[in-house]
């Protein structure tokens, strides 16, 4: 009894640990393409939120060429995992990763800019392209609620038009 004491106590506090949900991709380059693409969205948030617009202008043209391959490399994934609907998802991701850094945003009210507008400053700062990927990653920008290498949430339907054989009674 003595000896399965302390093993119930670790398997308890093991128990109690809270449990990550973000997901994380199959390889370590789409992984980090969504940690890039998660930082290029909350730059585009906090330019729009917090009127950062030379801000924003100044880290597109010094990692342009870097975001660029990025988004190559994202259209690339949805392309492979979702074929013809890959535009649809592609951008059912970026707008669901918006409006979830958005939320962050709104939920810290008048904290939001002071805070995180200092991403500018770093990612400025940092000694060049080779690091931003390390930078991204470290940020840890990818919203848990919808993690990378994930779907999108469902989109909501779109209403499907009725016609007018599908009003009709049928007859037996």
């Amino acid at each position: 009894m003595r000896r399965v004491l302390p093993w119930l106590a670790v398997a308890g506090l093991l128990a109690s640990q809270p449990v990550h949900a973000q997901s994380v991709c199959a390889s370590p380059t789409d992984q980090q393409t969504f940690e890039l693409q998660a930082l290029k969205s909350m730059m585009m948030v906090l330019a729009t939120s917090c009127h950062a617009d030379s801000e924003y202008n100044a880290f597109v043209n010094r990692y342009k060429p870097e975001l660029g391959a990025n988004e190559q490399s994202f259209d690339e994934y949805f392309r492979k995992r979702y074929g013809r609907q890959a535009q649809r998802e592609h951008d059912a991701y970026i707008t669901a990763l918006a409006n979830a850094q958005s939320d962050v945003g709104m939920h810290l009210g008048g904290d939001f800019c002071p805070r995180d507008k200092a991403l500018f400053t770093e990612v400025l700062a940092l000694r060049g392209p080779a690091d931003l990927a390390p930078y991204a990653a470290g940020k840890d920008l990818v919203p848990e609620s919808l993690g990378a290498c994930a779907p999108a949430p469902p989109m909501p339907a779109r209403p499907v038009a009725r016609t007018r054989a599908s009003h009709a009674a049928v007859k037996h």
